[in-house]
């Protein structure tokens, strides 16, 4: 294992590679500016969203988030053209992290662990981490919201038309890269680089995550915590960010497509 590639006990090695004078700054500053850009401005934009919520009569659980609303009503080509450049916008941040991997010389995300060279297993091991996370996800959220800790979370409210179910897939995915590439292993890689230690660093990432989570309400913000948790411990067990985005792409790939074709036909689901 290199120390590009984090494992068991990587902190000690991030530690003892932590760069110093000019180039620590230079670090610094690039990580703020990839945060600006990315999560870490939907981090501050969740946090004035719940404001408002908590500042407004009726409650949490009355008022509702939607995740993927239509962005032209009654027009569903112009619809599907603001779904497309959306997504794909969304990913700029991660495109500019690879460049900056490779400016580095460390292999652009594949020393993150976003590569092809294990397909198989990190998509197993994502289905099995879906599998333990998404299930209890649902039960915290409906928990939250019960007791009036959550907004009503409306995953999609798209028009009915036949590019629905794609978009969603695409959404879902987009999400997972995005926040796995950027959170767990750009977010880690820079902080071990500037010196930062193993826990401090694990808790930096998963307040992160939950940070940008909080325009769902206090449920969203402590549930995406404790993912965010599991999902360093994880990332630093196994060195890759592939499984990672495999399990977070398979549990919204699950919410989102699962609300469209259950919402209103369930009596347990929430709708708005």
């Amino acid at each position: 294992m290199t120390d590009d590639e984090p494992g068991r006990g990587s902190g000690t090695r991030r530690r003892e590679g932590a760069v110093e004078g000019p180039a620590r700054g230079v670090l610094r500053s690039e990580t703020l500016i990839v945060l600006a850009l990315s999560l870490g401005a939907s981090g501050v934009s969740a946090l004035i969203s719940f404001i408002g919520s908590v500042t407004k009569a009726g409650g949490l659980k009355a008022q509702a988030a939607t995740l993927n609303g239509s962005h032209a009503p009654g027009r569903p080509w112009l619809d599907l053209a603001w779904q497309l450049f959306g997504i794909a916008t969304a990913l700029v941040p991660v495109v500019l992290v690879a460049h900056l991997l490779l400016r580095e010389r460390a292999g652009g995300l594949r020393a993150l662990g976003f590569d092809r060279r294990r397909p198989g297993a990190d998509l197993g091991r994502g289905a099995l981490v879906a599998a333990a996370i998404g299930g209890s996800g649902l039960l915290l959220y409906l928990g939250a919201r019960a007791a009036g800790f959550n907004l009503t979370v409306v995953p999609e409210a798209l028009p009915d038309v036949w590019w629905k179910i794609p978009v969603l897939i695409a959404s879902a995915v987009q999400n997972a890269v995005l926040e796995e590439v950027i959170v767990v292993g750009y977010l880690l890689r820079r902080l071990g680089q500037l010196g930062w230690g193993p826990m401090a660093a694990l808790a930096a990432s998963s307040v992160l995550r939950g940070s940008y989570h909080l325009y769902q309400g206090i449920g969203g913000f402590f549930g995406n915590l404790v993912m965010g948790v599991i999902f360093v411990l994880l990332y630093r067990r196994w060195g890759r960010v592939g499984p990672l985005v495999a399990a977070h792409a398979l549990i919204d790939i699950v919410a989102f497509v699962g609300y469209a074709l259950l919402a209103g036909r369930v009596g347990w689901l929430p709708t708005a």
